[in-house]
């Protein structure tokens, strides 16, 4: 375990939902694994539902980590769970909850022989946003807000308005130091490396500005269907599940100037020169899908014209950016699951360098795939040996895993919840920041497109494949094009 980090109580609202399942149990093992958790810890799992016995609530998180973590060691796992237990609480009454914490802390107490103001409160809010209020105040409530530090779940709020509202809410009773509003992709390792490949590369800093690049594509497809969450989908969609969130958080981290220094006012300061020179959404250039079958979804409704794929232009009015569109696009049940960040950049136009089908060259791009294993590749064209000055592709290909084989990676929720406990803000979002890309994509939320079928497996409807001059990166390229996943 890691002696530098205080003791802990971990209290986490939704404990027995899908999050907690699939990323925070495994990700409190796989720290507990690499001895990054605090040494004395103690995690009460809360909701408004009793999921049976102690006993059966730490064999539910045994599955988790059987299902998600597969080869468990018992030796991390078994201490782990036993330091898990579960409380019943709601927006009404915490009483039993804040007595839970209070002996937790009591226990904390005696094993580290410690005083009661080193002991740390990580609350994680894993609930709706209609939930947040009620559970907030709550907290105010029986007195759980003191040596607190609170985690709070995308989305924020559901419009301009309501992530205003939700953010008065929030400051009533904690202070913003102790806010952490998470968005799961800027834990990812390859989202952090878009910094290290700017900045740290003369190749590419010079470039990376409209003198040189064409356009740039933000594409996050997924293969999987909303798999049962219908009714959360029903009342978010996609344009507020992922684009004010986790796109428009690459795209600052793409556009961003020089932040100057690694640390949370500097990182925040750069991203929200971006988000303040964005243009508001244009209605008439962001296209909204609905995939087929949809419908057919559990707590879904027949008529719903909630969207499940969105395609956007956007263009950012600075000296670095203007002229240059960036291309969102995501959506549920699409032919591929990735995560693409690609950078196309302007045709020098030097005819006489032709292609040696003499066809018309495809421009260079500089493709991030922001996966588990990162990987980076650059189109390029060289000579084709021979008697003739024929021009073919090829492709710079950069492994990180493999180019780095003593490093030690986290995955995305590890490295936030391990942040949280260290107190570092850098990776998380602020309150500006929410609230101004709702005002960015206000107007498209008082004036939305009607969503356009498209099959499952597929691309998306015609329109939003169309949206990018050139075509996009994934999907429209020859195979061989595409980095593989």
């Amino acid at each position: 375990m890691t002696p530098d980090l205080p003791p802990h109580v971990l209290v986490l609202f939704g404990a027995t939902g899908d999050l907690a399942s699939r990323k925070l149990f495994p990700g409190l093992y796989r720290l507990a694994a690499a001895g990054r958790l605090p040494r004395h810890l103690a995690v009460i799992g809360s909701g408004r539902r009793s999921p049976g016995t102690e006993e059966e609530f730490r064999n539910q998180v045994r599955s988790a980590l059987t299902e998600f973590v597969k080869d468990v060691d018992e030796s991390v796992a078994g201490p782990l769970v036993e330091r898990i237990t579960f409380v019943t609480s709601s927006a009404d009454d915490g009483t039993a909850l804040a007595e839970a914490v209070r002996d937790a802390e009591d226990r904390l107490l005696e094993e580290a022989g410690c005083l009661l103001s080193d002991v740390r409160r990580l609350l994680y809010l894993s609930v709706p946003p209609s939930a947040v209020q009620g559970m907030v105040q709550m907290l105010a409530k029986v007195d759980l807000v003191d040596r607190s530090r609170l985690v709070a779940e995308k989305p924020f709020g559901t419009d301009f308005a309501t992530a205003r509202a939700l953010d008065v809410v929030l400051r009533n009773a904690f202070e913003e130091a102790q806010i952490f509003r998470i968005d799961h992709f800027l834990g990812k390792e390859a989202v952090q490396n878009i910094l290290a490949l700017r900045f740290a590369n003369g190749l590419f800093e010079p470039a990376w500005n409209r003198h040189t690049i064409e356009s740039v594509q933000i594409d996050v497809p997924e293969k999987l269907t909303v798999e049962g969450r219908g009714s959360f989908y029903e009342g978010t969609g996609c344009l507020r599940d992922m684009v004010t969130t986790h796109l428009c958080q690459l795209l600052g981290f793409v556009a961003l100037e020089d932040p100057h220094a690694y640390r949370e006012s500097a990182l925040r300061a750069a991203k929200a020169a971006v988000f303040a020179a964005v243009r508001p959404l244009d209605p008439d250039r962001v296209v909204f899908g609905q995939y087929d079958g949809y419908r057919d979804e559990p707590d879904v409704a027949p008529d719903s014209d909630v969207e499940t794929l969105v395609a956007i232009e956007m263009w950012i009015d600075n000296d670095r950016w203007r002229d240059v569109p960036f291309y969102l696009r995501t959506g549920k049940a699409m032919a591929e699951g990735r995560r693409t960040i690609t950078v196309r950049f302007s045709d020098p136009r030097h005819r006489w360098l032709k292609p040696a089908d003499q066809g018309m060259p495809a421009p260079n791009e500089l493709v991030i795939e922001l996966a588990d294993q990162p990987r980076i590749a650059i189109d390029v064209r060289a000579k084709r040996p021979g008697p003739d000055m024929d021009i073919v592709e090829g492709v710079f290909r950069l492994d990180l895993v493999c180019d780095v084989p003593d490093s030690d990676p986290l995955e995305a929720y590890e490295r936030l919840l391990l942040d949280v406990m260290r107190g570092d803000r850098t990776l998380f979002i602020s309150s500006h920041e929410v609230e101004r890309l709702w005002e960015i994509c206000q107007p498209v939320l008082d004036r939305r497109p009607a969503p356009l079928s498209y099959p499952q497996g597929s691309w998306g409807p015609q329109a939003a494949i169309d949206l990018p001059l050139g075509g996009w990166r994934l999907g429209n390229h020859p195979p061989d094009r595409s980095l593989t996943s």
